[in-house]
């Protein structure tokens, strides 16, 4: 069974490609080869598994996201899981995105914002000024594939219980939305 869904963000979002510019920026967005955001597969897998974990039974959590070996005090555990279930990159539109790129509007989708900590006396703490590029709210497209009929409808409950994604996820950042498409 597959799920195909539409990830809506309703703010600037940000998940980290990891690479930094330098001078320019503390942090840049996610982009695949055609300069266009996404959210890696990995991410959400990881966020749905923790929802997930609210509710669901450890072992059909193994069996649908897979499990790492070594658990508290069990070094050298080999008790691994592979993952059951597949979670796609979410990206956009396959038509929204070559109208986007074929008038290169690439760099449209993306604002520079910036933060900084402010002490107790109400002053910016000094060479605490962090620049990081976010993302204009967008709607993305993924799916979750080769799920067992008895996991989709707690994976749909899962996906459902996401509400935010990324970095300041806890400050306003990547508020969210999944919808399901289609099972």
């Amino acid at each position: 069974m597959t799920i195909n869904y539409e990830l809506k963000f309703f703010d600037y979002w940000h998940v980290s490609s990891g690479l930094s510019g330098g001078a320019a920026l503390d942090s840049y967005a996610v982009k695949d080869s055609a300069g266009l955001p996404y959210v890696p597969g990995k991410t959400i897998k990881g966020l749905v598994r923790e929802a997930a974990e609210m509710f669901w039974d450890r072992g059909d959590i193994d069996k649908c996201f897979g499990s790492r070996g070594s658990k508290v005090g069990q070094e050298n555990n080999d008790d691994t899981t592979q993952a059951q279930c597949y979670f796609s990159s979410a990206i956009i539109d396959e038509k929204i995105a070559a109208e986007i790129t074929s008038n290169e509007l690439e760099s449209n989708l993306f604002e520079i914002i910036s933060a900084t900590k402010i002490d107790e006396n109400g002053i910016a703490a000094d060479k605490s000024l962090r620049d990081i590029e976010v993302v204009l709210p967008i709607t993305l497209i993924g799916r979750i594939e080769n799920i067992d009929d008895k996991f989709a409808q707690n994976l749909v409950r899962a996906l459902k219980s996401v509400k935010r994604m990324g970095l300041n996820r806890n400050r306003g950042l990547g508020r969210c939305e999944f919808k399901v498409k289609e099972l």
